[in-house]
């Protein structure tokens, strides 16, 4: 799927840079980007989910801890 970014020109003169420094586009960079982005809340997800159905189970013994 096709899609536009519009950055601030700030950005888009950083990510060229990047790009430039790292031999790549910045096209691949926002890629990089974007699945880095995706992978980390994917775990943040899993984690936040874990951690309300452990709390859950445990709800009772929590309780009685405070």
């Amino acid at each position: 799927m096709a899609m536009n970014v519009r950055l601030r020109d700030d950005q888009t003169e950083a990510l060229r840079l990047r790009a430039e420094e790292e031999g790549t586009s910045m096209h691949a960079i926002l890629l990089r980007a974007v699945d880095d982005y995706l992978a980390r809340t994917a775990h943040q997800a899993l984690v936040r989910n874990a951690a309300r159905e452990q709390t859950a189970k445990w709800a009772e013994l929590l309780e009685r801890l405070k």
